[in-house]
């Protein structure tokens, strides 16, 4: 079979070659050596699973009635036979949608031959066993089975005569697989004046009738069959002949749908959609920044097994506002983003997590926040959609019923990427604004690839979820920015037909169809904001970057959303005082900031504060607190409030304390005095929080979309493998026509040519072939041990060296002369 797929493989023209390598990539890595090795990899096994892997349904089908409708002495059939075979049904596909499925299985070459000779590849009976979830021919199991199957007449009686149960059973294992099993004992029958272990079955209105399985065995209607597992249950096949006659109504191959299923749920309005999902943006990057910004105050210690502990992913849920899940969704995509990484702390002890290192934003976020929320979310969502990260299973245990944390290494998927781009390939290619439900989603799923799909409806689910909450979704539907993004994503493989980028719809920098989009829905950034007399400030919208820099300093945040409210309290103007700004800055922002006349109270607050701040200075002592004012030392030391901090007069305007400058600064602040830190010069130290980040982390959305996926190549390249394949054919031909001396073998008798049978003879058949300018074989060691033979027209020997020429590549070569075995004049 090989041979004969070789020789069909090497019939093609290159171009032909070429689609099927484009279609089937995996077979280029690595590149073949020619083009039966190229035909031995076609077949195998893992390489047939990934092509029956992305075909759907119907695909799948007409295949099974290829191998169905087989010619049990050469093992081909027809085009003509399996449209009989598919279209036999009470509704029957299209003639025409049943030979394009046969082209794609032949253009894939799980079919291959002519129309009328059509053979399936061997691993395709390996990978599926069951062709149409039909069991084997009844000849294959027992011969009384095959002498039942005989008889039509009497098999249709016999099932007719079935038991309710029995018959439940057939109607189960003729829709596929064809075969179960049983529990101890239900096919041997009960040891004389025994009870039955297995429960009878009275639910025929008859008699009670025993095990409903043991009747169809006995009955030969199933068959038991040995597997390699244990013997502590039985397995039961249902025969080919029984299950197609239990399909008479649907069909040899079972109801066949030649499109995807409908969905009944009617679009939405993609307005209504856009908004919803645009709203969404704003909250995810809005929480994404505060989790950060917690992670910068109060970073998180990494577990020694990996990842973010328990508690504090509840710390920082709790302080968010945010569940669990979203949580750690969050930080698991600004972790792929290259937002969060680990900072090594070197001298550091182990502590309570046994770690010694501490997860907080790295050098990137600092680009990030400068962005437009567009570009930001944009960012968040490119990292989400290419992540190897399963957010679900946070939360869970692993093997070992360990809980499974955020960050750690247990929730690495390397299949995740390709379960997102299928659900939201899904959404993308129904009508815009349609929001199938969930259940729709994994029936499309089922036709579109079953054998991808089997099996994984939960992390279908966790990828709708995900996207909604990261507002990739909107009410249920792709949104039109989402959709833009995913096209762009997945038109990767297509851009290596571009590699200098003069297709390139934007220059590098500027924001993506995707963003511009996002942009267009969101509310403008503003630069203002609006005054209210009992000090509450209003932002009407998402704040500029400098503005939102501003308001972190001056005020308090009370609550977000498209139009956020901050308030201006003591604390936050006594913030900004210790960051560096001064009364007049402060006066100054919001005169400018401000489109409403700023209250005289705020303008009397900030000045109050001012006024106090400074005037007590805190320095070293344990710590010192001075003041030019002798009154006001004296109402500190006689502050009873004060009394733990143990003040002793150093001068009439100097007290000192043995406790550290934090907690001398921060008990009169508790005690409403201002006080600032000064340093040993007598200057004022600014309270600018110090900013530690982690070390720069690449974006996992510099990766292909699936790294399970074999790279997809240009057509260029892929004539060039061919090529490259056709060459190596060649040379594995002329190998073949070498003399056995060459090859490694024992010299022919008869009148062949006489070979070199030592190294110096070797050296003097070249040397003579140097003056000639004849053709020699050559038989050479390479560097891992094989033996080699090449056609060579010998060049040069110097310095251990013979420089030729390959007859075949007409490329010049450098072989070691104590390497090479044999030389023999070409005839």
């Amino acid at each position: 079979m090989t041979t004969s797929l070789a020789d069909h493989l090497r019939s093609l023209p290159d171009e032909s070659l070429a689609a099927l390598l484009q279609l089937r990539p995996d077979l280029v890595v690595p590149v073949p050596a020619d083009v039966s090795a190229l035909a031995i990899r076609a077949q195998s096994r893992v390489s047939v699973a990934r092509a029956l892997d992305g075909l759907d349904q119907f695909t799948l089908q007409i295949l099974d009635a290829a191998r169905l409708t087989r010619n049990p002495d050469d093992a081909t059939t027809a085009t003509d036979t399996v449209l009989a075979m598919a279209t036999a049904g009470p509704q029957p596909p299209a003639p025409t949608a049943v030979r394009a499925a046969v082209g794609r299985l032949r253009a894939l070459f799980l079919l291959y031959g002519p129309e009328h000779a059509l053979q399936v590849l061997p691993a395709v009976d390996e990978v599926s066993p069951y062709p149409a979830g039909l069991g084997r021919p009844a000849a294959e199991l027992d011969p009384r089975t095959a002498a039942l199957c005989a008889d039509p007449a009497k098999l249709r009686r016999t099932v007719l005569a079935a038991p309710p149960s029995a018959r439940a059973i057939l109607d189960r294992l003729a829709a596929g697989p064809p075969v179960g099993s049983v529990p101890p004992g239900a096919l041997q029958a009960p040891p004389l004046g025994a009870a039955d272990p297995v429960l009878s079955d009275p639910t025929n209105g008859g008699a009670p009738t025993g095990s409903p399985v043991r009747w169809l065995v006995d009955n030969r209607l199933l068959v038991p069959v040995t597997t390699g597992s244990s013997t502590a249950s039985g397995t039961v096949e249902l025969p080919r002949e029984v299950g197609l006659l239990l399909r008479r109504d649907t069909g040899p191959l079972g109801p066949l749908r030649t499109s995807p299923p409908p969905v009944a749920a009617a679009p939405r309005e993609p307005k209504a959609v856009d908004s919803a999902g645009a709203g969404q943006t704003m909250e995810v990057v809005r929480n994404t920044e505060g989790l950060l910004e917690q992670l910068a105050d109060e970073p998180a210690p990494v577990l020694r097994s990996g990842g973010i502990g328990v508690r504090d992913l509840r710390r920082l849920a709790r302080t968010a506002g945010l569940d669990e899940p979203t949580t750690a969704l969050l930080l698991e995509v600004a972790y792929a983003a290259g937002l969060l990484g680990e900072l090594e702390m070197p001298g550091a002890t182990t502590g309570r997590y046994g770690a010694d290192q501490q997860v907080l934003p790295t050098g990137g976020y600092e680009v990030w926040r400068a962005a437009s929320l567009a570009q930001r979310w944009e960012q968040l969502a490119r990292a989400w959609l290419t992540m190897t990260r399963q957010v679900g299973l946070v939360g869970r245990r692993d093997d070992r019923d360990r809980p499974i944390t955020a960050l750690s290494a247990e929730a690495e998927r390397a299949s995740v990427p390709a379960t997102r781009r299928a659900v939201l390939g899904v959404l993308a290619d129904l009508e815009p604004a349609t929001a199938p439900t969930p259940e729709e989603v994994q029936e499309l799923l089922d036709w579109r690839a079953p054998r991808r799909s089997r099996g994984r409806d939960a992390a279908h689910r966790e990828v709708l979820a995900e996207a909604a909450q990261l507002g990739v979704t909107g009410l249920g539907a792709l949104t039109s920015y989402g959709r833009l993004l995913l096209g762009d994503l997945t038109s990767t493989d297509e851009r290596a037909d571009d590699p200098l980028g003069v297709h390139a719809d934007v220059e590098s920098g500027d924001p993506s169809s995707a963003a511009r989009a996002l942009d267009a829905l969101l509310p403008a950034p503003v630069d203002h904001f609006l005054v209210q007399a009992d000090l509450t400030v209003v932002v009407p919208g998402p704040p500029e970057p400098a503005l939102a820099v501003e308001l972190e300093a001056m005020t308090e945040l009370e609550s977000a959303g498209g139009a956020s409210v901050h308030r201006v309290t003591t604390a936050s103007v006594r913030r900004a005082l210790d960051s560096g700004y001064t009364a007049d800055d402060l006066h100054d922002v919001f005169r400018r900031r401000s489109r409403t006349p700023v209250p005289q109270g705020l303008t009397y607050l900030i000045d109050d504060v001012a006024r106090k701040h400074g005037g007590l200075r805190v320095g070293l002592a344990g710590a010192y607190l001075r003041s030019d004012d002798e009154t006001l030392i004296s109402e500190v030391l006689a502050d009873r409030r004060l009394e733990s901090l143990a003040l002793r007069r150093l001068a009439p305007t100097v007290l000192c304390t043995q406790y550290q400058v934090g907690r001398l600064l921060g008990a009169l602040r508790d005690a409403g005095y201002a006080p600032v830190q000064e340093d040993g010069t007598g200057s004022t130290v600014l309270a600018r929080p110090r900013i530690r980040r982690a070390p720069p982390r690449v974006s996992v959305t510099t990766r292909t979309i699936d790294p399970l996926a074999a790279p997809k190549l240009p057509m260029p390249r892929l004539l060039g493998v061919v090529e490259h394949i056709r060459r190596g054919d060649a040379a594995a031909r002329a190998a073949r026509r070498a003399p056995a001396v060459v090859r490694g073998g024992a010299p022919g008798l008869g009148g062949g040519p006489v070979p070199a049978h030592t190294h110096s003879e070797a050296l003097a058949v070249l040397q003579q072939a140097v003056r000639d300018k004849a053709l020699v074989w050559v038989g050479y060691v390479d560097a891992h041990g094989a033996t080699a033979s090449r056609l060579l027209k010998p060049v040069s020997i110097g310095a251990g060296y013979l420089r030729a020429e390959d007859e075949r590549t007409e490329m010049l070569h450098t072989f070691a002369l104590h390497r090479i075995t044999a030389a023999v004049v070409a005839d």
